[in-house]
């Protein structure tokens, strides 16, 4: 795989991204600063791992509005690794493939304290931390810490808690809602246009 430009700390953000919404930059931002980090990519999955049974929109919708949610900040980058990848996304596989490309990048996974809490469930746990170091985003209703003994380093974000989720985005649109000013405007205007989560008439 061809190298491309050197960064020395990469910010790895994985998601569904369905919306992608004001409370996922300012995570992203977060742990750039306070990490010090290059670069923050956000990775859409094709098929969450613990959402395959749950509808949410297309990965051509999710990556399309995770790019546009992106745009014109320097310091962050949307990959379509996953979903160009298709099948269910493990977050092992991404990172592999990640740490070909960016070989002489130290990688931070960036996820929130209630991932922490399942994180020995994930796929390889074991091989996630000799890949990458964890970085969580703290809140007070997760705990920062779990019991599982595999962990070698978490570097904790502190940063705003909003009560921001996608879940309610969608709920809100499905609602007759206004999406607007919990998502970039780029993103609500692109949810209008594609009469995105709204609810089937009958």
């Amino acid at each position: 795989m061809k190298q491309i430009k050197t960064y020395k700390r990469i910010g790895v953000f994985g998601g569904s991204f369905d919306p992608p919404h004001i409370g996922h930059c300012i995570i992203a931002a977060t742990a750039a600063e306070q990490l010090r980090l290059d670069k923050v990519i956000f990775v859409p999955a094709y098929i969450p791992p613990h959402k395959k049974h749950r509808s949410t929109s297309t990965a051509r919708h999710r990556l399309a509005m995770t790019r546009l949610a992106l745009r014109g900040e320097e310091r962050f980058a949307c990959s379509d690794l996953e979903v160009r990848r298709k099948g269910v996304s493990y977050t092992i596989d991404t990172l592999r493939s990640m740490k070909q490309r960016y070989s002489d990048a130290e990688l931070f996974l960036i996820i929130g304290g209630d991932s922490l809490a399942m994180f020995p469930s994930w796929r390889e746990p074991e091989n996630i931390v000799r890949l990458t170091r964890l970085a969580v985003y703290v809140r007070p209703d997760f705990p920062s810490k779990t019991k599982w003994k595999g962990f070698k380093r978490i570097d904790h974000v502190v940063g705003p808690l909003l009560e921001i989720s996608s879940s309610t985005i969608r709920g809100m649109v499905a609602r007759g809602k206004s999406a607007r000013y919990f998502v970039p405007d780029p993103v609500d205007r692109y949810i209008r246009s594609h009469k995105l989560y709204r609810r089937k008439k009958r």
